[in-house]
């Protein structure tokens, strides 16, 4: 069975003129991939770049809430959605989370729509997201590309929608210390920086060209050590 993602986002295609949030569901990668595909900052930079010279491209803080397949609400500042359709109509939505609260940072992949694109995804995997991200920067392929981001606080945060008991605090103020999201039983993204089993030195991702995809190496920047 597939889990889901629920974006809760204003409309853009009113020109934000209402206060109604459209409800997106997008499909958990946890269903595709073992593990989530990191996508390198070169790709967001190639997409942010043509928002300000290709009419079809446009970037709005819109989004309000998002919810996991497990109806845990999430901290909205780490997310963005790119939602496009290709010149022949196909629609596109992708929902990354950033790993680092840095500005340049890399991105996970966690979970997209339609269920077209998933089967496309869990059929040819890394070469699959590898291809549709150059679509995605290629405008005379793109019909419209809109990036949406958060728009202030979550409305579960400005409403206190979710219960607060004593390890629940706790875990919301590591979050907040560490600018991170929360590692669920193990089967999500990974929420705290891989250590080195030689030094204990935070492991680091080698450099990638060309918006590079996949699940990457990690090395030690103290003792060399390598993890694939």
């Amino acid at each position: 069975m597939s889990s889901f993602f629920s974006i809760y986002t204003e409309t853009p295609w009113d020109g934000l003129k209402t206060n109604q949030l459209t409800q997106v569901k997008l499909m958990s990668l946890k269903d595709l991939f073992k593990t989530f595909p990191v996508v390198e900052q070169a790709f967001f930079e190639d997409v942010l770049s043509k928002v300000y010279n290709q009419n079809q491209y446009s970037w709005m803080e819109t989004i309000k809430r998002i919810v996991g397949p497990s109806k845990e609400d999430y901290d909205i500042s780490f997310f963005n959605l790119v939602w496009a359709f290709d010149k022949d109509n196909r629609m596109y939505q992708l929902l990354f989370q950033k790993l680092e609260e840095k500005e340049k940072s890399q991105a996970v992949l966690v979970a997209l729509a339609p269920p077209e694109l998933g089967r496309l995804f869990a059929q040819f995997k890394s070469e699959a997201l590898h291809r549709v991200l150059s679509l995605l920067n290629t405008p005379e392929s793109i019909k419209f590309l809109m990036i949406l981001a958060p728009k202030g606080k979550s409305i579960a945060e400005e409403r206190q929608l979710f219960p607060v008991n004593k390890a629940q605090a706790a875990k919301l103020k590591r979050i907040q210390t560490l600018g991170e999201m929360p590692n669920i039983a193990g089967q999500w993204f990974p929420s705290f920086e891989p250590r080195c089993p030689i030094c204990n030195e935070p492991l680091v991702h080698l450099s990638n060209l060309n918006y590079k995809v996949g699940f990457g190496q990690l090395v030690c920047p103290k003792c060399g050590y390598k993890k694939t």
